[in-house]
């Protein structure tokens, strides 16, 4: 998930298209030229991913369910220009492992207040439909406060939201279990971060080397008893991912 704005050197997911591919049967060249400027322009936005952003840094996380990753993808990777525009970076995609048409999509972005007008347009959301998007998108703005260069390699992990009493705490808790006992769970440390329009929420994401042992252990009683003791409230929000290219 994490991963094309970490990809040399580490660096931490809606915007979707405004651009549609032209259809005239008459001029050939001219949809040629368009697909190779698509194409240049996704390659030239992944390559700005290439140096490691100064912690913290605000990102936006959208996760939403498309009815066909394939005809939907096009669409995103057509975007970019309008995505830089308002100021938004590609992090990274990635699709659910449990449900593969569940879109994950970390960004970088410049200003909050320009990303959320960009976010709320109502040409996107036409544009969104078109794309085949057919669940309302899950929206968060956060702030990143560590990231670990783990996260820069490729493969599967997992993204954990959840709100707690006291961020302090929390964290504390959280330090104490520190990342050795975690990597034992096969779970690395990737990114911490808290929201922004409430900073009671807590955002995770771990670089999973054995899934079925990572599972087993976020659902470990003992782990659960920590977290409740830490503060957590209510159920935390998981979703595991596989990175795409």
């Amino acid at each position: 998930m994490i991963k094309n704005l970490f990809s040399a050197k580490f660096i931490l997911s809606l915007g979707l298209v405004t651009l549609l591919f032209a259809c005239g049967n008459n001029k050939p060249a001219d949809n040629e030229a368009k697909t190779d400027s698509t194409a240049a322009t996704a390659m030239e936005e992944k390559s700005q991913a290439s140096a490691m952003p100064a912690l913290p840094f605000n990102a936006m996380v959208i996760r939403h369910i498309v009815a066909d990753y394939d005809k939907w993808r096009p669409f995103f990777d057509a975007d970019s220009v309008n995505r830089n525009a308002a100021g938004m970076h590609l992090i990274g995609l990635a699709r659910g492992i449990e449900n593969q048409n569940e879109i994950d999509i970390p960004f970088m972005i410049d200003d909050v207040a320009k990303t959320k007008s960009f976010s709320t347009d109502p040409k996107l959301k036409e544009i969104m439909s078109k794309a085949g998007v057919i669940s309302p998108p899950d929206i968060k703005f956060i702030q990143v406060m560590r990231m670990s260069e783990e996260i820069a390699k490729k493969g599967d992990f997992v993204e954990i939201s959840h709100k707690v009493k006291d961020f302090d705490a929390w964290l504390k808790a959280f330090d104490s279990e520190g990342p050795e006992i975690r990597s034992k769970d096969g779970l690395t440390d990737g990114v911490l971060a808290r929201g922004i329009d409430d900073p009671s929420l807590v955002y995770l994401v771990f670089r999973i080397t054995d899934l079925s042992q990572a599972k087993a252990a976020l659902l470990n009683p003992a782990r659960l008893k920590v977290m409740m003791e830490a503060g957590v409230i209510g159920k935390p929000d998981v979703y595991f991912g596989r990175d795409q290219k």
